[in-house]
């Protein structure tokens, strides 16, 4: 049984104590949140230890699960590595490239596990469309659309501290990009607008925004990205080859289709809360790390992914800001 703490009891944080609950090889064994409340809120919950700080959530346990506020991360992975445990972080590691690379200095050495908390990855829809391209099912992969919109904008307070749409949002894009590609970007055009809430300018951020990668193959991938779709969490991804194409689509709450004088077909939306749309994506990527932990083996998405993504995410936002076409090396280099 793998003792896990905690770090983090917000909305991302619950989430993940009850998936760590439900594990078979798992036990949550302690809880730290800087808000007290949030923390006995889940440690009363789920009867484990409520930390008065992180090293001792630390301190008990064989491995870390960090869901803090971003700016938190990557001196919580450095204090998770000098003591030894096994890290799973959400993403982003940090806002910073540069506070990104000085981390990686840190964990020079450390034989661990670390898993980046990039879920997308382990949706069992957009897995099965990256295995039957990488196949051959559909022939040599030319071109990739990722769809990724949220049914509303969040709260000023959050996009304030957010770091920006690229950094934020797309970086999930990036990342999954990355995974159904094969091969690395080396060329990002973004632009973008805000359109739904034009005051973000003044944040010096957009809300809606497309992207295109390109390889070194000349692959190609568009994302587009709304912070607001009215109809649901809208995450889709094409994959288009030689010999053909594969979608992975949206979820719905279940397959019922109605038929009558008003309509025909599924009457159900798409489901609206993040959560709720990757919740087997999340379960099954926290099972992967425990499997690499039980076996001392390296996790499938590592710190090195989330500094790629976080590269391309800067690398989009000098697009924009110079409205060219900007060489990933200029950022990540």
């Amino acid at each position: 049984m793998i003792n896990i703490a905690l770090l983090g009891c917000g909305r991302i944080g619950k989430m993940h104590a009850a998936t760590i609950v439900r594990a078979s090889n798992a036990r949550l064994a302690a809880v730290y949140d800087p808000v007290t409340a949030a923390a006995q809120d889940v440690g009363h919950q789920f009867g484990c230890v409520v930390a008065a700080s992180a090293e001792e959530a630390i301190a008990h346990s064989d491995a870390v699960l960090i869901a803090t506020s971003t700016p938190t991360h990557a001196d919580l992975i450095e204090a998770c590595a000098r003591a030894g445990k096994a890290i799973f972080c959400e993403k982003p590691i940090d806002l910073s490239l540069a506070r990104v690379k000085a981390c990686r200095e840190v964990l020079k050495g450390f034989g661990k596990p670390i898993q980046i908390g990039f879920n997308r990855r382990y949706d069992p829809g957009h897995r099965a469309a990256r295995e039957a391209a990488r196949s051959g099912e559909i022939g040599e992969i030319r071109q990739i659309i990722i769809t990724s919109r949220d049914p509303g904008l969040a709260s000023r307070e959050y996009l304030k501290a957010s770091g920006g749409i690229f950094k934020d949002m797309t970086i999930h894009d990036f990342d999954l990009a990355r995974f159904m590609l094969g091969e690395e970007p080396v060329e990002v055009f973004a632009t973008g607008s805000a359109l739904i809430d034009p005051t973000l300018a003044e944040l010096g951020d957009i809300d809606s925004a497309m992207v295109i990668l390109r390889t070194e193959s000349g692959k190609l991938c568009h994302i587009n990205n709304s912070r607001a779709a009215n109809y649901g969490h809208d995450q889709r991804v094409e994959i288009l080859g030689s010999e053909g194409m594969v979608i992975s689509g949206n979820r719905r709450a279940h397959n019922l289709e109605r038929f009558g004088s008003g309509s025909t077909g599924s009457g159900e939306p798409f489901l609206s809360f993040f959560i709720e749309r990757y919740a087997e994506a999340y379960a099954l990527g926290l099972e992967s790390f425990l499997e690499c932990v039980a076996s001392d083996r390296t996790p499938e998405v590592t710190f090195e992914d989330g500094e790629k993504s976080l590269a391309i995410a800067e690398s989009a936002n000098l697009s924009l800001a110079n409205h060219r076409f900007v060489n990933i090396r200029e950022i990540a280099d």
